[in-house]
């Protein structure tokens, strides 16, 4: 047990006493360790303390004698005294409940079901045991008067599995640490919340972006997403699976009730030191909701402008866009190709005590400390385009809008890059060409695009060689064939700077890297505008034009990126068919 480990880390209790201090609250306390802890003189205020901070969940000093009878009767005492939380106060925004023991999932799924029925949300405090006991006193009727109906029916969806011992067995690498034809296998004898805590951490330590888990019938599969690939990580058995749910949308702030519709939210947490968000989304499936989190770590999450992947060239670019006092820079590409990690890379270059950088997410990614963020919230209205009205009421110098989705919002963006604001968006086309006819296709006249739009971009993620796992091979003559013609149409004086060399690399095993790969790297794509592009723009703005002009001066398309960084062993060249 967390706290126990905690105790005897502090010197409060001694490694030798935990067997004795097992039994006791087996044995004389059905179980409490609080109880027995206090058989061993151990301070009953020192352990709320500890348990406090374990758990997060703010202390409170409660007199029993002041906690008004009709306040006690808001929550049945029979689930009271099963689950050990108690009414300590009802003010207008909260039932306020004192728990003993919040590492109960079933507790929490109980008081979330029970504070439903009221209408009104809860609060959870940490109350000692003594507290507690005396407060059970304090209850008016027949002590032993059962949970209701309702309550029970609640017990029989999420399962009893929070007593049960579960394992969970990998099928497949979530880590480059396993060599092929291994089985991790974790043994966890807890309860729902430690199958959850094992998910996240080995989600986290593997360094998977996302955390899949749905039910298949007969088994609940958990799959990680790892350097863009899923694998099939973890099974569980199908009995736990409600629980797991109900303990994901607990912490999530998600309704249990509702089964039905997706829903979003997040939670954070702590793993390894360091804090990390998980953001969350179910949806209905045919055997129950399928859940996927996307993990955010910070510390992975945000890098310096010269730190994704930009060649000399590229980076040249983009600095003197983000030197420019206005206009609009676009970066596009799908859903999960690292834009916004990209565009937090530029806002750190342009973050600076005397600009006023304000941001509209959806959600927000990562904090950047110095920057303005907002999450936009299509539900009640605010949405990109009702809250880039109200930032550029902020006095702001530069603008980040997460994506332009629809005319409004592309039409205010272009408003602003006018009136004298920097503006980095984003736009879902399959290239940086595509850029300039889709904000044409969504009703924005050329005219107001031409002064306006200084920057396109467009970016991929291609996974990325282990240090220790390169092989370098000769271009052999297919391949050299396949680059002379990809680079046939660039104008020599930039093809003769290419300096591609002689060979290509591809991904072994070793020791560090079962897979040959680790992480993941940007290709980019990127073209100014310039007066030629301006005049395009406004006579005859067609991608064949656009990429002719662009070509003539020097562009490299993404596919290309990815060559240069092949024949640089950054990545296999297995990467590059797949651009």
């Amino acid at each position: 047990m967390v706290l126990t480990e905690e105790l005897i880390k502090r010197g409060l209790l001694k490694e030798s006493q935990l067997p004795e201090v097992t039994k006791i609250a087996e044995e004389k306390y059905n179980g409490n360790i609080d109880e027995a802890l206090l058989d061993f003189n151990i301070d009953e205020e020192k352990i709320l303390e500890i348990k406090g901070e374990i758990f997060g969940v703010p202390v409170k000093n409660v007199d029993p004698k002041s906690v008004p009878v009709s306040v006690l009767q808001l929550i049945p005492i029979g689930a009271a005294k099963i689950y050990h939380f108690v009414p300590i106060d009802l003010t207008d925004s909260f039932l306020e409940v004192g728990i003993v023991d919040p590492e109960n999932i079933q507790a929490v799924d109980a008081l979330t079901f029970i504070t439903s029925k009221l209408n009104k949300p809860f609060k959870l405090y940490l109350i000692s045991i003594s507290v507690f006991n005396k407060l059970m006193e304090r209850y008016e009727g027949d002590t032993t008067q059962e949970v209701d109906q309702a309550l029970n029916e609640l017990d029989t969806e999420i399962a009893g599995a929070t007593d049960a011992g579960v394992t969970i067995e990998s099928s497949a690498k979530t880590s480059d640490n396993l060599k092929p034809g291994e089985e991790e296998k974790i043994v966890e004898d807890a309860p729902i919340i430690k199958i959850v805590a094992v998910i996240l951490r080995s989600a986290t330590e593997g360094l998977a972006s996302d955390i899949h888990i749905e039910n298949t019938g007969d088994k609940v599969k958990v799959r990680f997403r790892v350097d863009g690939i899923l694998h099939t990580s973890l099974f569980l058995p199908i009995n736990v699976f409600n629980g797991v749910v109900a303990r994901i949308k607990i912490l999530s702030k998600l309704r249990l009730d509702e089964k039905r519709k997706p829903q979003d939210g997040g939670f954070s947490a702590k793993i390894d030191n360091r804090k990390i968000d998980f953001r969350v989304s179910t949806m209905p499936a045919y055997f129950g909701e399928k859940v996927v989190m996307r993990i955010l770590d910070s510390q992975r999450g945000i890098h310096k402008i010269d730190d994704i992947g930009l060649s000399e060239e590229n980076l040249v670019l983009i600095r003197e866009a983000l030197a420019r006092p206005y206009g609009l820079i676009l970066m596009t590409g799908p859903t999960g190709s690292g834009k916004t990690t990209s565009l937090y890379s530029m806002l750190g270059e342009l973050n600076k005590e005397d600009r006023n950088i304000v941001s509209l997410e959806d959600p927000v990614e990562y904090k950047i400390d110095g920057v303005n963020q907002s999450q936009v919230m299509p539900e009640i209205g605010y949405t990109f385009a009702s809250g880039l009205r109200s930032i550029l009421r902020q006095d702001p110098d530069i603008i980040l809008v997460g994506e332009i989705r629809d005319k409004e919002t592309a039409e205010l963006a272009i408003q602003a890059a006018l009136t004298g604001h920097l503006v980095l968006s984003t736009l879902h086309t399959n290239n940086a060409i595509g850029a300039i006819p889709r904000l044409i296709d969504m009703g924005i006249d050329p005219y107001l695009i031409a002064p306006t739009l200084i920057l396109c971009m467009a970016q991929r993620l291609a996974r990325r060689i282990h240090p220790n796992s390169k092989h370098e091979i000769p271009i052999d003559e297919s391949t050299q064939k396949m680059f002379d013609k990809q680079f046939a149409d660039l104008p020599e004086v930039y093809r003769s700077k290419l300096n591609l060399g002689n060979s290509i690399f591809e991904a072994v095993a070793s020791p560090e890297s079962a897979s040959g790969l680790s992480g993941r790297i940007a290709l980019f794509e990127m073209f100014k505008i310039d007066k030629e592009m301006q005049s395009i723009i406004l006579k005859n703005p067609e991608e064949s034009v656009i990429y002719n002009s662009a070509r003539q001066k020097g562009m490299l398309t993404l596919r290309e990126d990815a060559i240069m960084k092949s024949t640089k062993g950054f990545i296999p060249i297995q990467e590059v068919y797949n651009t």
